[in-house]
C-alpha cells in the first residue's frame, strides 16, 4: 500500500513533477496549490487529465501556505477522506533577483512568510496527526545556494532558503522520537523546467535598482547565461521529483539528499556541516537524535 501524501506549491516546477512520478509509484498524492478555482484552475484539471490517463490515485487540495487557516483546512480535508496523512512534502517557494539594497524589508518579510512560515503553518497542521501516529516522512525542498557558490542578487531569496534549511535541521531532532523522518532534497541551480527564474519577484525600489545598474549592467542576464553553461547538456528537473520519490520509498531515509548536476559545492559545505552537527549530538549525550 502507498503513502498519502501532500505536496504544496504543486501547480508548476518541481511540485507538480514531484506530484506526478509519486503518483505513478502507487501513491496517493494531493497537490496543494492556491487558488484551485482562479488562476491554478487549468493545473487542476490537467492534474485530473492525468490521473485519469494514468489510473492514479492523484488530487489537489486549496493550500495556501501563507493562511494557517487554509492550511489547517487542507490537512483536515486530506485525513478525512484518506483517514491519515504519511508525508509532507514542502515544496512552496518563491524567488526574487535584482540588488538586496534595492528590495524593501516588506518584501524580504514576504518572501520569508511564503519559504519559511509557509512551512510551518503546514507543519503546525500535519504533524499533531504524524506525531500521533508515531509515523511519517517530512521532506524539505531546499537549494544548494544555502552553503554552495552563489552569485550576486538573489539575497532575499537565498536568506529565505538558508532559514528553512535551519528550521528543517532542528525539526528533524524533535521529531525523531516520535517515529517521524525528515529528510532535505537540495535541487541546483535548474535554469529549464521550473519557473522560478521566469516568475521571479523584482525589487520595489526602482531607483535604488536603477543605480546599481551603473556598474552591473545586465549582471542578472550574465548569471543566467553562465549558469545555463554550467549545466550540463542531460540535466533535468525531473531529477529532484525522482530524488523525492526515491526518498519515499526508502525504508530509512537519508537526511540529505543532493541534485545538483552544475556541481556549485554545497554537497561539499553539507557534508562537513552535517558532520559537525552529528558530533555535537554525541557530545551532549543525544546520539539517537544523530
Amino acid at each position: 500500500m502507498g503513502e498519502v501524501i501532500v505536496v504544496t506549491g504543486a501547480s508548476s516546477g518541481f511540485g507538480a513533477l514531484a506530484v506526478r512520478k509519486l503518483a505513478l509509484a502507487g501513491h496517493t498524492v494531493y497537490a496543494g496549490m492556491r487558488e484551485t478555482t482562479g488562476r491554478n484552475a487549468p493545473a487542476v484539471a490537467e492534474l485530473a487529465e492525468f490521473g485519469s490517463a494514468e489510473k492514479t490515485d492523484v488530487h489537489t487540495v486549496d493550500l495556501d501556505v501563507q493562511s494557517q487557516e487554509s492550511a489547517d483546512a487542507a490537512i483536515a480535508a486530506i485525513i478525512a477522506e484518506q483517514g491519515r496523512l504519511d508525508v509532507v512534502v514542502h515544496n512552496a517557494g518563491h524567488m526574487v533577483t535584482g540588488p538586496a539594497e534595492a528590495f524593501t524589508p516588506e518584501q524580504y518579510a514576504s518572501l520569508y512568510d511564503i519559504n519559511v512560515l509557509g512551512t510551518q503553518r503546514v507543519n503546525r497542521a500535519a504533524l499533531p496527526h504524524l506525531r500521533g501516529q508515531r509515523s511519517g516522512h517530512v521532506v524539505w525542498v531546499g537549494s544548494s545556494s544555502t552553503r554552495g557558490g552563489t552569485p550576486p542578487y538573489l539575497a532575499p531569496y537565498f536568506a529565505a532558503k538558508a532559514a528553512m534549511d535551519a528550521v528543517a535541521v532542528s525539526y528533524r531532532a524533535e521529531l525523531l522520537r516520535f517515529g517521524i523522518e525528515t529528510t532535505i532534497v537540495v535541487p541546483g541551480a535548474f535554469t529549464s523546467g521550473t519557473n522560478h527564474f521566469a516568475h521571479s519577484g523584482t525589487p520595489a525600489d526602482t531607483e535604488v535598482a536603477s543605480a546599481y545598474d551603473e556598474l552591473y549592467p545586465g549582471l542578472m542576464d550574465q548569471v543566467g547565461v553562465k549558469l545555463a553553461e554550467l549545466e550540463p547538456s542531460w540535466a533535468d528537473a525531473g531529477a529532484v521529483a525522482d530524488a523525492i520519490v526515491s526518498v519515499v520509498a526508502a525504508e530509512k531515509p537519508p537526511f540529505r539528499v543532493h541534485v545538483d548536476p552544475s556541481s556549485d559545492g554545497a554537497e561539499v559545505v553539507n557534508a562537513v556541516a552535517d558532520r559537525v552537527r552529528a558530533e555535537f549530538l554525541r557530545r551532549v549525550e543525544l546520539t539517537d537524535l544523530v
